[in-house]
Order: structure tokens, then sequence, then C-alpha cells
């Protein structure tokens, strides 16, 4: 099973792009270390403030994959600097 998660953040403390490419790096680390998932920033490069991730897990069970997905948005949200909005999911 597929999972795929885009969500749209807000970081409200960046005052230029590389500020905002920092919080960016450190937290899409962060979960690929932790979790068996696929990040990148897929829209708003060049807007300091605002950023759209997209996430993708595949495992072999839709419980397992949501499981998977849900805990990586939990550390997104665990972070102050940034703050999550919008969140759809896709499921393949």
């Amino acid at each position: 099973m597929i999972g795929y998660v885009e969500c749209e953040c807000l970081i409200y403390d960046a005052q230029s792009l590389k500020e905002k490419r920092a919080v960016l790096q450190r937290i899409m680390t962060r979960l690929r270390q932790k979790y068996n998932i696929s990040v990148a920033e897929i829209d708003y490069q060049d807007v300091w403030q605002r950023t759209k991730l997209g996430i993708v897990a595949v495992t072999s069970e839709r419980t397992a994959t949501e499981k998977e997905l849900y805990r990586a948005l939990e550390m997104i949200d665990s972070f102050p600097e940034i703050e999550r909005t919008v969140t759809t999911f896709d499921w393949f």
C-alpha cells in the first residue's frame, strides 16, 4: 500500500530563504532518519515563510502505512518553528 501526504506549513520566524531551508533541512533529515518514508519540499520553494511537503510511505498493509505517516506528521507538529496547516492524504 502506498500512502501519500501533502501538507502545507508556515514558518513564521524565517526572514530569508536560507533560514527557511535550514529549518526544513533539519526537519526532513530527522523524518528520514526516524521513519521509513520519503519526504521532499514540493511547492513554494521561493517563498520565505511557506512550504508544502510531500511525504510517501510504502508498506504491505494500509494500517502500517497510516501509522508511519501519522507518526511523521506528529513529528512535524512537535517542531515549534513550523505550523502545519492544510493536510491531504492519497492512497494508491
